[in-house]
């Protein structure tokens, strides 16, 4: 998890995200033609994905979209990723602009939808909208 604060409108899929191939750094669309997010641009919204799928290439491209300022504004995930993590720290470092990546339970990210508009918090908590629910 990269602590932090973030608001956005939420981007939600029940599918995992590969971002090599998957992601435009350029613009931040999710290109993966199979994926349910196809042609959704992630750029500034709250990305929440179960988790990813790939290697340290998602580390690349993530860092990638950060640097050019087409990432998410955060990430939720079901489970803790260190490739996620690892683009955030790095961006923190050379960029000075981190991301959130957080990690949830997966009854918390079953109450995700897209559309909600979400504020996290430097603490992690995830506050929804009232009416959004």
């Amino acid at each position: 998890m990269v602590r932090g604060r973030a608001k956005g409108t939420a981007l939600v899929s029940s599918e995992p995200l590969s971002f090599w191939g998957g992601y435009d750094p350029k613009t931040g669309e999710i290109l993966d033609r199979r994926h349910p997010l196809s042609g959704q641009r992630a750029a500034g919204r709250i990305l929440a994905i179960p988790f990813t799928k790939g290697s340290s290439t998602t580390t690349q491209i993530l860092l990638e979209a950060i640097r050019a300022g087409t990432a998410p504004a955060a990430i939720v995930s079901r489970g803790e990723d260190s490739f996620l993590a690892l683009a955030s720290i790095v961006a923190d470092e050379m960029y000075g602009k981190p991301i959130p990546i957080l990690a949830v339970s997966p009854d918390d990210f079953a109450r995700l939808r897209t559309g909600q508009n979400i504020e996290i918090l430097e603490t992690g908590r995830i506050e929804v909208e009232a009416g959004e629910q």
